[in-house]
């Protein structure tokens, strides 16, 4: 019994010692890789071909629902006339409805302050394909209704994007080769694979707050002068090579 015992425990002690010795020759391996790790980084110079204009009409009144309805004729008036133009009805989206009271006076305590008018803020997002015909959208909106200018976005379409950014992604990768490739030179030896990669970057719109519309909003005969600008697409990788 006893040497069944020992014998058992003797196969234990074996097994554990040779795990162990896995481990650290599995360690031993992981740790002499011979590796070079590079980063790179592309950049590419685009023009938007999607604007994303945002406009508001406001209205006021001493009676909350008289302010909804003013405002709702003035925006449906805004709708319709830049459907009329040739929008997309898809191409227009609410993105936001506020409803704040007004007071008399705002240096008393809210207890004794007393709402003089209700403001309503009826929010809409245009979505253009043709970038050429901003400043057109917002003097037909302005003309019809809109009286706040909230913002106007220039970006790009998904397919435009994901051009772009190939470009970037493929001078990212020749600038963290190339380096890769200079310092294997230097150390007299050959790369000869990838161990992996990790791929960052995008791209941002170009975006004006509270834009200015003064043709617009003083009904001149001018159309509002638009320039989309450019859009800058960026791509980074980081690039862990194997050599001998």
């Amino acid at each position: 019994m006893k040497l069944k015992i020992s014998l058992l425990i003797l196969a234990i002690v074996l097994l554990v010692m040779t795990g162990i010795g896995s481990v650290a020759a599995a360690t031993q391996v992981t740790c002499d890789e011979n590796v070079i790790h590079s980063y790179g980084s592309g950049k590419v110079i685009g023009t938007p071909d999607r604007a994303q204009v945002t406009f508001s009409v406001q209205t006021e009144n001493i009676d909350v629902k008289g302010a909804q309805i003013a405002n709702a004729v003035q925006m449906t008036k805004v709708v319709d006339a830049l459907v009329a133009a040739g929008l997309p009805k898809d191409a227009l989206k609410t993105t936001g409805y506020n409803i704040y009271p007004v007071y008399e006076d705002y240096s008393k305590s809210p207890y004794e302050q007393k709402i003089k008018t209700y403001q309503v803020t009826n929010t809409l997002t245009v979505t253009l394909h043709d970038v050429n015909k901003t400043g057109e959208v917002i003097d037909i909106a302005v003309a019809n209704g809109v009286n706040q200018a909230s913002s106007i976005q220039f970006m790009l379409s998904d397919a435009q994007a994901q051009v772009l950014r190939t470009e970037a992604l493929k001078k990212a990768v020749a600038l963290a080769r190339a380096d890769a490739d200079t310092v294997a030179s230097e150390l007299g030896v050959t790369i000869v694979g990838v161990k992996n990669a990790d791929i960052s970057g995008g791209y941002a719109p170009v975006l004006f707050e509270n834009y200015q519309a003064d043709n617009a909003m003083t009904k001149s005969a001018a159309p509002t002068p638009i320039q989309p600008g450019d859009v800058t697409v960026t791509a980074q990788v980081s690039v862990t090579y194997a050599f001998h």
